[in-house]
């Protein structure tokens, strides 16, 4: 049931492309930090934008250098659901099942034959996903992609 709300859910989601920062999205955070460079800034930004709801309100109303109008694309829908289960990904990765990667695969678009081989390819490379205890979930998907895009079984799945 949770795979099921989950998938509809983000597939509702009015995100777009025309964020602020492409790695860190739209919102306060972007602004206050527009300009600067380096990981710091971009986690304190995304860390901004995350943890005081204004993303969402900039989302909702075109503001803070948000626009809600355009399509969400794949890779938003993939990263959206990393972000927002990053923790409960890596326990399910490390058994290689649960209910996470199971809707991450499906949230991810893989066909149903597929599944298994994405769910055994994470937990076997499952240090090459997390490469540290606070990786970003940005880090994740990137991680998971290249493994995806150099897997014979799975490289049609590669996000763009």
């Amino acid at each position: 049931m949770k795979k099921i709300i989950a998938v509809a859910a983000l597939s509702l989601l009015p995100f777009t492309q025309a964020m602020a920062d492409q790695d860190i999205g739209c919102g306060l955070g972007s602004m206050v930090f527009a300009g600067k460079e380096g990981k710091v800034f971009k986690v304190l930004g995304a860390t901004t934008n995350g943890t005081s709801g204004n993303q969402t309100f900039g989302i909702t109303f075109g503001t803070l250098g948000c626009d809600g109008t355009g399509p969400i694309t794949s890779t938003e829908t993939v990263s959206l659901f990393i972000d927002g289960n990053v923790d409960q990904l890596a326990r399910d990765i490390s058994k290689g099942e649960g209910e996470t990667l199971a809707t991450l695969a499906e949230v991810w678009g893989f066909a149903e034959q597929d599944k298994a081989e994405f769910a055994s390819l994470a937990q076997a490379n499952f240090s090459a996903i997390y490469t540290s205890e606070n990786v970003t979930s940005q880090t994740v998907l990137e991680n998971l992609n290249r493994l995806v895009a150099s897997n014979a079984v799975l490289s049609s799945y590669k996000l763009a």
